[in-house]
């Protein structure tokens, strides 16, 4: 049976770690999902039309629906947390479910992340065990 792509969960992985990147991204395509990827929280806005100098209006310039965000939290530049910040204060973006993974684990920061509306945090390096738990969220919130 072939699907199309609007039945696969789009992701968007954001990680300045090439490799980090690699793997999320092998990861996430082993479990069926479509994926797209940034090294920078720059560039995820960008793909997901939220600079500062476009308008709002369009959900992103390339019209693709993004189903679900994950992002590193320490990145040059943009945090996975300023990230997460821009992405909650867009009134089209807001419901996106944004996943927070770092290779530390810090409570305070964690809890920061989460306060600010993060779906999960997650401890890097990700497991095939951990996207499987994502890919079981994204399909139970009817995306």
């Amino acid at each position: 049976m072939e699907y199309y792509e609007e039945d696969v969960p789009h992701v968007l992985a954001v990680d300045d770690n090439l490799i980090d990147r690699k793997l999320v991204e092998q990861l996430l395509k082993s479990s069926s999902c479509r994926v797209t990827t940034a090294e920078n929280g720059m560039r995820a806005l960008e793909y997901l039309g939220l600079r500062e100098n476009h308008q709002q209006s369009n959900a992103n310039s390339n019209g693709s629906k993004v189903n679900m965000i994950i992002t590193d939290y320490c990145m040059p530049g943009m945090t996975g947390y300023e990230l997460l910040q821009k992405i909650k204060e867009s009134s089209i973006l807001k419901e996106v479910p944004v996943i927070i993974m770092s290779s530390e684990n810090i409570p305070t920061r964690i809890n920061e992340c989460l306060e600010k509306g993060a779906q999960t945090f997650m401890l890097k390096p990700l497991k095939l065990s951990d996207v499987k738990k994502l890919r079981h969220q994204l399909t139970k919130s009817g995306s």
